[in-house]
């Protein structure tokens, strides 16, 4: 508790956020630890069918912007409850319709609409509830809050599953993440305080200084959105992966990012936001490498080995993208503008996202996985190419007019 406590300030309810988190964190786990299977195995979905709906999910994350100017008046605290609910909705809707394509799709997009609303949101209170210059380790300890939930919602599915096949059905899981979405709903009603309501967010919000913030955000978007939805389904489809085993994988991701999250955030208050934009590609280049090339270089088991060691990897160095919620907060002139940039941020990261998960099923259908995680590689890079134009003096950005 001492390390929150020299982070957060005492009189902010970082506490029960915190709390918030690790419950959604749990349910989460339970339903990210079953989806790609429950999808593949009863709903019959294949690699295009899989993008079409991730399509789909996408969507509420580039609305987010008119959902934002719609609730402008409101504050962070309140969207954030608002977040909770409505994911509670759509696990409740997943846990209790018939696995048919619609209706499954239906449910995961309200899902993921409370989810892109928290988001943004999350972080906003995170930062605001930071004490000055703890931004980044702060963020680091959020990351790690919520793999911690969602560890123990993989470790539940692995037991379930080992101790007895189909002893766990799908739609358990799901109720279970229903009941415990409700927690923290509750949890999160109990957060008081209003953030200021901020003006901006009743329209677009673009300023010429955070350009370069969207264009990484866009390549960012891309990269990560090829390991998230198709990285589970190369396993599943192309290696035959069961329920226990995509767990087991997640659960492993999950003690990575608990572990190294708080690093991260470290290594970005010390080493600087850009330096930790700029170095994770090269790692990124060797991890889509290999997940791509793998079964051309390797015997299939082992393959599939060094597939499950490289998305670990992956979901390490995506820590880095806490960097450029850091960066905007640095250029900011207020924690107003912060959450509108963040949030603006998300949307824009969803223009390529939306794109990326509706083609991706057909490049990897048509192309193969080869071409499908070259892309990613590239995207990286360019990621990385664009972060080394920002411009540092005396360890913050400088502002371009």
């Amino acid at each position: 508790m001492k390390r929150f406590t020299d982070v957060f300030r005492p009189d902010s309810k970082y506490r029960l956020l915190s709390l918030s988190i690790i419950v959604m964190g749990l349910g989460y786990g339970l339903y990210k630890g079953v989806i790609d299977n429950y999808l593949a195995e009863i709903v019959v979905m294949g690699e295009f069918e899989r993008g079409v709906l991730e399509f789909f999910r996408e969507l509420p994350g580039l609305m987010l912007i008119f959902i934002l100017a719609a609730l402008y008046t409101l504050s962070a605290e309140t969207m954030y409850k608002i977040g909770a609910l409505i994911m509670l909705g759509g696990m409740g809707m997943l846990a209790i319709v018939p696995p048919g394509k619609v209706l499954v799709t239906l449910a995961i997009c309200v899902m993921s609409l409370g989810e892109h609303i928290q988001l943004g949101m999350k972080n906003t209170l995170t930062l605001e509830y930071a004490k000055p210059d703890r931004g980044g380790t702060a963020l680091g300890l959020q990351s790690s809050m919520n793999q911690v939930g969602m560890l123990a919602g993989y470790v539940v599915v692995i037991l379930t599953f080992s101790a007895a096949a189909g002893m766990g059905t799908f739609k358990t899981f799901f109720t279970v993440a229903a009941v415990l979405f409700a927690v923290s709903s509750v949890l999160a009603m109990r957060i008081t305080g209003r953030s200021s309501a901020d003006s901006t967010a009743s329209r677009f919000y673009f300023r010429k200084k955070f350009t370069k913030y969207y264009m990484l955000e866009v390549f960012y978007g891309a990269r990560k959105q090829v390991f998230m939805t198709f990285g589970p389904y190369v396993l599943i489809l192309f290696y035959g992966a069961g329920a226990k085993v995509i767990s087991l994988l997640f659960a492993v991701s999950a003690v990575a990012g608990f572990l190294m999250a708080p690093v991260v955030g470290r290594i970005i208050d010390k080493l600087g936001y850009k330096i930790v934009m700029i170095s994770d590609t090269l790692i990124l280049v060797i991890v889509c490498f290999f997940y791509g090339f793998a079964h051309h270089i390797f015997p299939r088991d082992t393959a599939f080995i060094v597939c499950c060691v490289n998305y670990v990897l992956d979901s390490v160095i995506s820590l880095a993208s806490m960097a450029s919620n850091v960066y905007v907060q640095d250029i900011s002139d207020s924690g107003e503008e912060t959450r509108a940039t963040i949030s603006t941020g998300i949307s824009v990261n969803h223009l390529i996202t939306i794109l990326i998960a509706l083609f991706g099923g057909w490049i990897w259908q048509t192309l193969g996985i080869e071409t499908l995680f070259i892309a990613s590689a590239v995207l990286g890079l360019c990621n990385s190419a664009y972060a080394a134009t920002i411009k540092m003096k005396n360890g913050h950005a400088v502002v371009e007019s």
